[in-house]
């Protein structure tokens, strides 16, 4: 009787554990998200002639961390910054979605290991293939996987864009779209953080095979390519390092110095022969978060051809309303001309915002309570991150 009554025990408990699991895999995940994908509404509103502009701008991002997060990218959701409705509605021409593979602990701007992980109980939590639970490589790879089945499902909604070929035929499609369907967005993907090579060269053939075209070469730790800015030494590329720079630029991927060390940035810049991108961030005469580019770096970004992307929130540019935006904009305009200055929003990064994706006009109209001409807007929202695109990919 009392081995029976043990046994109850026990086959109750195990139910009370996996209805607790059960809970957790279905709520989880967007629980944590909901708490690091945050919008804090600011108070601003877009004028008829700002929303009139915005309109008839081919607006480009080159940084956003959606797929990482277990959501529909075609469905509109109730959190987050980015989804395929908000960016319609936001009149987005072309998304660059980076893959975040690896994240330490207790992730600071300042110094982190890289003998810790976040994702790793994320990839389990949101039921990610096993093969992601301890590949960074399987990681980034299931992100492509995501991405492709979502542009499959969109019905020509969303278009993933590989080759100038791509990019010049969404460009072309949305100028003689139908005015009363949706325009077609494209979609590119990025690494941020080159550490899902796991210290292998060939691993890039494997990656650009699989439709990435962008990468940055470290995150929030030193890996085997790069020191980060966030890292415990901070040095700067590793022979595999200047080896993957190499190839990147001969294979037409784009180099993005975003979160590099500042040892591994002058390095990028010094040999980099194509236009380079820092992704998101912000500059340090606007905001001095050691994150953020000095003025030699943005000089040297320039140099290549490349574009700075303004983030917006508040490491990026120590506030969340757009005037702090068009501040730092501004700057980089005044330092070495309105061509090498874009958007970088880093939404759904788990940041904190004024808006998300869907508000963007918000931006338009701070550019112009800034003074910013039409044509300089036109190249701030998308056509300087556009022309570095058309200039990198390749053809085929």
């Amino acid at each position: 009787m009392a081995r029976q009554m043990k046994w109850r025990v026990l086959e109750r408990i195990g139910i009370l554990i996996a209805f607790a699991l059960s809970l957790f895999l279905w709520f989880g995940p967007g629980l944590i998200e909901g708490g690091m994908n945050k919008v804090e509404a600011v108070k601003a509103t877009a004028s008829p002639r700002a929303l009139a502009l915005h309109k008839t701008l081919n607006i480009a991002d080159i940084h956003v961390d959606t797929l990482m997060w277990q959501r529909d990218l075609l469905e509109r959701s109730n959190r987050g910054h980015v989804d395929l409705p908000r960016l319609q509605t936001g009149n987005v021409a072309l998304q660059v979605f980076s893959s975040v593979t690896k994240t330490p602990k207790g992730q600071n701007y300042d110094a982190n290991p890289g003998d810790t992980d976040n994702i790793t109980l994320l990839t389990m939590a949101q039921l990610q293939p096993p093969r992601t639970w301890n590949s960074l490589l399987e990681r980034s790879l299931w992100h492509a996987e995501k991405l492709r089945r979502a542009e499959a499902k969109s019905t020509g909604a969303l278009r993933v864009v590989r080759t100038k070929g791509d990019l010049q035929n969404l460009l072309a499609n949305r100028s003689m779209w139908d005015p009363k369907k949706p325009l077609p967005i494209g979609a590119l993907l990025s690494i941020e953080g080159l550490q899902d090579l796991e210290g292998k060269r060939s691993n890039l053939d494997v990656l650009f095979k699989a439709g990435f075209r962008m990468a940055g070469f470290a995150h929030f730790y030193d890996n085997d390519v790069a020191g980060s800015m966030h890292g415990m030494k901070k040095g700067g590329l590793t022979p595999l390092g200047r080896q993957i720079l190499a190839d990147m630029e001969a294979k037409g991927m784009v180099v993005d110095i975003a979160h590099s060390s500042h040892a591994a940035v002058a390095e990028i810049l010094k040999l980099a022969k194509r236009p380079v991108v820092s992704s998101h961030g912000g500059v340090q005469a606007t905001c001095k978060v050691n994150r953020n580019l000095t003025d030699e770096e943005i000089k040297g970004v320039a140099r290549t051809g490349g574009v700075v992307g303004i983030g917006y929130w508040e490491g990026a540019i120590c506030s969340t309303q757009p005037a702090k935006f068009a501040e730092a904009v501004a700057h980089v305009r005044d330092l070495v001309g309105i061509d090498y200055v874009g958007l970088g929003s880093d939404f759904d990064g788990a940041t904190t915002t004024g808006f998300d994706t869907s508000q963007l006009a918000l931006i338009t109209q701070a550019l112009m309570d800034r003074g910013f001409t039409d044509a300089e807007i036109a190249k701030v929202m998308g056509g300087n991150v556009l022309r570095v695109l058309g200039e990198v990919l390749p053809a085929l």
